[in-house]
């Protein structure tokens, strides 16, 4: 297994960074890692995603939402052809360090049989991921 995370503080209120967050229509907007999402955020449904790592061609997928706190947390799981191959739990979380500051943490956990193969790829995610989470602080933030 395999795991990258990346952090942020965001002076806002998590209730504007989630607002923000879960506008997956504006995403096209201010977002550099995620191109796009659609679906409902709803627990067991599926989503489409499309990122577009650093220095990477865009890469879409169907991932399943796992877990979904309003205001709080989203987490959704995805596979590459077939379980066990490559497969990702990826999440958000928000935690309020006080009534006009959030803690912004985002991550993944990958598992299967190509995850040894995929550093390279792993490495521009978590770039990824960074770029993201500063875009998300400027969007918030202004």
């Amino acid at each position: 297994m395999h795991h990258i995370e990346s952090m942020i503080r965001i002076y806002a209120p998590c209730e504007k960074v989630w607002q923000v967050l879960t506008d997956f229509e504006s995403y096209p907007n201010w977002n550099p890692f995620i191109k796009s999402i659609s679906g409902e955020l709803k627990l067991g449904r599926k989503l489409q995603v499309k990122i577009l790592p650093p220095n990477e061609k865009e890469m879409s997928f169907s991932p399943t939402i796992i877990r979904t706190l309003a205001g709080r947390e989203i987490r959704w799981s995805g596979k590459f052809l077939i379980k066990g191959l490559f497969d990702g739990e990826h999440y958000f979380e928000l935690e309020q360090i006080d009534e006009h500051t959030t803690l912004f943490v985002q991550g993944e956990y990958f598992s299967g049989l190509l995850v040894g193969l995929m550093s390279g790829i792993l490495e521009k995610t978590k770039m990824g991921f960074q770029h993201m989470n500063r875009a998300l602080k400027k969007t918030c933030e202004s």
